[in-house]
């Protein structure tokens, strides 16, 4: 396995032969709180600052921003990194650029009093959305466990309802993300949480992305963008009611909720970047990469390798 490095350190800006700068640099976002120091750096002025020009474009569908980078109008997509994977499968000339954020506890596997463990669940009836972030964790806690998707009854639903389902009783498990964890413990001792995204680092995780022409002729602007982003981080480490509201309100969550689910994610700042992307986070992508291929193999035929799925040459001038 060849991985991806920051062997490019020692690059300067000014050996790039690329073009400066893009004129405005447009970014698809969804509301995730993950993806919050993005809104940070826009209302604190951290993309200026950095000397790149950034408009945050506001989406709901994963299919949306999709069409829209094929389009052009948009030129950056904020994405989980199976979206990114699922893709480049899709034909898309794609590359991650910057790690965003890791889930922790604010993805999880969900069961009421009668299911004990992941080992419990061969014959039961467990809710998630198929192709989404909950399809790799409930994937992945099975593996882990010696079991498979073949092994439980899929129920499928929206992320949205599918603690709803259990609370019900309609099904035996869910699995979903935050707030609707904290809403589905909060009916009662009943309900508990059996696996979370915790149990691997970068399983559940997000990235920014651009195709791979856009990344060559723009390096200056991306690493404005990877800059403005570390500033944001900091900003919200040392300023978290502030930096908390801004997110907040532009996701359209109760402050309350933001800091519940808040607490289950960690967000990555040019340091913790430098450390993952030595080897330990490529590794992951291609692990991810076989899950996916385990449970959509019509879906997902090409599996990445750390250097088909990253480019780390405006992280490493970022980094300088």
């Amino acid at each position: 396995m060849k991985l991806a490095s920051l062997a490019l350190a020692g690059l300067s800006l000014a050996a790039l032969a690329v073009p400066a700068s893009a004129e405005t640099v447009k970014i698809g976002v969804q509301p995730w709180l993950g993806y919050g120091p993005l809104w940070i750096a826009d209302q604190k002025g951290f993309f200026k600052e950095n000397g790149v020009d950034v408009q945050l474009i506001n989406f709901t569908w994963d299919q949306d921003v999709a069409a829209a980078l094929a389009s052009g109008n948009i030129q950056v997509i904020s994405a989980a990194t199976n979206t990114v994977i699922l893709n480049m499968n899709n034909g898309v000339d794609l590359k991650a650029f910057m790690i965003m954020d890791g889930s922790t506890t604010a993805d999880a596997v969900l069961a009421g009093k009668d299911v004990a463990a992941i080992t419990d669940l061969k014959g039961k009836s467990v809710a998630y959305e198929k192709g989404s972030t909950s399809d790799l964790l409930i994937n992945y806690a099975l593996n882990s466990n010696g079991l498979t998707i073949a092994d439980v009854e899929a129920v499928p639903i929206a992320a949205a309802d599918a603690g709803l389902a259990l609370i019900a009783g309609r099904v035996d498990v869910a699995v979903t993300y935050e707030p609707y964890i904290s809403a589905a413990l909060a009916q009662g001792p009943d309900f508990k949480v059996l696996y979370t995204a915790g149990e691997k680092p970068g399983l559940i995780s997000d990235v920014l992305a651009a195709e791979t022409s856009f990344i060559a002729g723009n390096q200056q602007d991306l690493v404005g963008i990877i800059k403005a982003w570390d500033e944001a981080v900091t900003f919200l480490r040392d300023n978290p009611e502030e930096g908390g509201k801004i997110i907040a309100d532009a996701v359209g969550s109760p402050i309350e909720e933001f800091n519940t689910a808040f607490a289950g994610v960690h967000l990555y700042d040019l340091a913790e970047n430098e450390a993952a992307l030595k080897g330990e986070f490529q590794a992951t992508v291609e692990e991810i990469g076989s899950i996916m291929q385990q449970a959509n193999p019509d879906e997902v035929k090409t599996l990445p390798t750390g250097d088909t799925f990253f480019d780390l040459m405006a992280l490493s001038a970022a980094a300088q």
